[in-house]
């Protein structure tokens, strides 16, 4: 595996495409594991485990039932170990029980630092398969290796539309930039494929941000609307993008969407400040193309049912509308809606914690709750 890693940065890195991080995905951490005690103890294998072969990060997949209770001590004994819960698939539906242990765990997650930082690194899963590159959603199965890609890519946006003046020009150009990049990158992954004997099982093409404005899906999203996130005439414009997306040639897989990650995108991250982007805004641009709700800031006093009812939501739309989501949601400590939020972090914009509808009223009476108090 580290001849590999080694490898394929190279064969990237020479062809002019950096590679930013390089992480490895496992099978579901409870199927590596004979009791939950010892989770933990997994996690820091892991993490002193790619440490040795120069992987930067790992996931060790999703806990479902009792499992889901492990995330914490697994997370708090690692800086560089991701992991996810299951809370909705095709097959078994809505899972209330681990909806209501999933946002138990976001809530002890956002204690393990006084910042809430720990929750980066935690995700809840709806309908999402194996095999998705972008993490915290990835977890393999079978026995053979694979690899995929997955792109920070949201320039290709933002050049595409900003040199269009029609829109069909600037689908057209969105869907030649993806091609044109995905060829190259294939070229050289069937390649180390083949010298590695690895599976190459395609790209996530999901148009991903960095908090810098030429690189910002926001800013691509805006050029379309020709009006702020949140607006009217954004959810076209993120179904716009998805339909490019569906049309472009390349060897796909994982959410192969939109993300939408609202610290992770200096446009995003401003308009949340300013009250112009909100909670119910992201969920129903979900609809049509992303991945869910992902770095939501949130207040740190949010209650667990509160949570609960946001993930209900998140998961009854993966499974009405049959597509992968997640919800990534970050509890800050100590702070209210409108608070700064400032993280040391590269990967992060400034923005405000974001204002939660209705969180003081708590539907102690309704049906959905009473499904998440069960067990």
């Amino acid at each position: 595996m580290s001849v590999f890693a080694h490898e394929a940065r190279s064969s990237f890195e020479s062809a002019g495409i950096p590679v930013q991080t390089v992480r490895i995905a496992t099978a579901p951490f409870p199927s590596l594991l004979e009791a939950p005690q010892n989770a933990a103890d997994l996690a820091r294998e892991v993490e002193s485990a790619i440490r040795e072969l120069g992987i930067d990060y790992a996931s060790l997949g999703p806990g479902t039932g009792s499992w889901i209770d492990c995330i914490p001590d697994m997370l708090a004994a690692t800086e560089t170990v991701f992991a996810s819960s299951v809370v909705a698939t095709r097959r078994g539906g809505i899972d209330f029980d681990g909806i209501r242990q999933t946002a138990k765990v976001v809530k002890q997650v956002s204690s393990i630092s006084e910042d809430g930082f720990g929750n980066l690194r935690m995700a809840a899963l709806c309908n999402v398969p194996p095999g998705a590159p972008f993490f915290p959603a990835a977890y393999h199965d079978g026995e053979s290796s694979a690899f995929a890609i997955a792109t920070e890519s949201a320039d290709l946006a933002v050049s595409a539309f900003e040199s269009s003046k029609t829109l069909e020009e600037a689908r057209q150009n969105l869907i030649g930039a993806v091609e044109s990049m995905a060829g190259q990158m294939v070229s050289i992954a069937r390649a180390l494929a083949l010298a590695h004997n690895i599976r190459f099982t395609g790209i996530d093409f999901s148009l991903a941000p960095f908090p810098q404005e030429t690189l910002s899906i926001g800013r691509a999203l805006e050029r379309l609307s020709g009006a702020c996130i949140g607006a009217p005439g954004t959810l076209a414009a993120a179904a716009f993008v998805t339909s490019a997306l569906d049309e472009a040639n390349f060897p796909r897989c994982g959410f192969c969407g939109l993300l939408l990650p609202v610290l992770e995108d200096a446009v995003l991250a401003q308009r949340a400040a300013e009250g112009q982007l909100a909670l119910g805004d992201l969920l129903q641009y979900s609809a049509v193309c992303g991945t869910g709700l992902d770095t939501i800031p949130l207040p740190g006093d949010i209650h667990e049912e509160t949570l609960a009812a946001i993930l209900l939501d998140v998961a009854a739309l993966a499974l009405r509308l049959d597509k992968p989501l997640t919800a990534r949601l970050m509890p800050l400590p100590g702070k209210v809606a409108g608070d700064a939020v400032n993280f040391d972090f590269n990967w992060f914009a400034n923005s405000r914690v974001m204002q939660v509808p209705a969180d003081k009223w708590r539907p102690r009476d309704g049906l959905f709750s009473s499904s998440f108090r069960k067990g």
